[in-house]
């Protein structure tokens, strides 16, 4: 199917529902990202995400010479309870792919977080650079309305690779109109069982200033490979 088919097929729900929403109002982002490889091809991303309340729904296409194509789509629900906060979120993408996860905060000024995601195991181009098939268990705090400070691992927990990824996030806002989020990360493991074990790490640095953001990032051991990738992602809310 033309590219531009699939496209107009990922858009209509979200058409759908903006015009059966009636007076509700979607906060939309758009962000297109450059991927550039020490020893693959540079890749492109487009991405597109309407949030309404609650309800989250995005469609994406990821672009690599050597991989091809592959438009995704996904639909996200976040329930805030009076303990803390529930993600459910399931994406499917082209050849055939699809897969889910639910992440939960326990707490609010200090949290606990705990998820968990499944894939089936299809063909794909993974864009959150950390384990699907996976736990995820960790904690974080925030100290006074500026700073949230979390600790996480996320552990792959089906494919005996031993990949994990450990996260330290932190976020800073000087005000409401910016944000500053750095996240550090090591990972270790293998792509496959049968594969040498690696390890490396990652850093990317996000600046919010109105409705605009832009985000950099270094990744040693990409996806679980001998490859190095840095990340440059611009956005736009609107």
């Amino acid at each position: 199917m033309n590219c531009s088919w699939l496209w107009l097929l990922c858009f209509l729900p979200v058409l759908t529902w903006a015009e059966d929403a009636g007076n509700e109002h979607w906060a939309f982002k758009l962000t297109p990202s450059v991927y550039s490889n020490r020893d693959a091809p540079q890749a492109t991303d487009m991405n597109l995400r309407g949030n309404l309340g609650p309800h989250a729904l995005w469609v994406g296409q990821y672009r690599q010479a050597g991989f091809g194509e592959q438009t995704r789509t996904g639909y996200e629900y976040t329930a805030s309870p009076d303990w803390g906060q529930v993600v459910w979120s399931a994406q499917a993408a082209e050849r055939g792919f699809v897969g889910g996860a639910v992440t939960a905060q326990v707490g609010r000024e200090v949290f606990g977080i705990v998820g968990w995601g499944r894939t089936n195991l299809r063909t794909y181009y993974n864009l959150n650079f950390d384990p699907n098939d996976a736990i995820t268990l960790g904690m974080g705090a925030w100290w006074g309305p500026q700073h949230q400070l979390s600790l996480f691992r996320i552990q792959d927990d089906r494919l005996h690779t031993g990949q994990r990824v450990t996260h330290l996030l932190w976020r800073y806002h000087p005000d409401t109109q910016h944000r500053l989020t750095l996240d550090v990360a090591d990972k270790r493991g293998r792509s496959d069982p049968d594969s040498p074990w690696l390890q490396g790490a990652s850093m990317s640095l996000t600046w919010d200033w109105r409705q605009y953001f832009v985000r950099a990032a270094v990744d040693r051991k990409v996806n679980f490979s001998d490859d190095t990738q840095t990340r440059l992602s611009l956005g736009w809310r609107f």
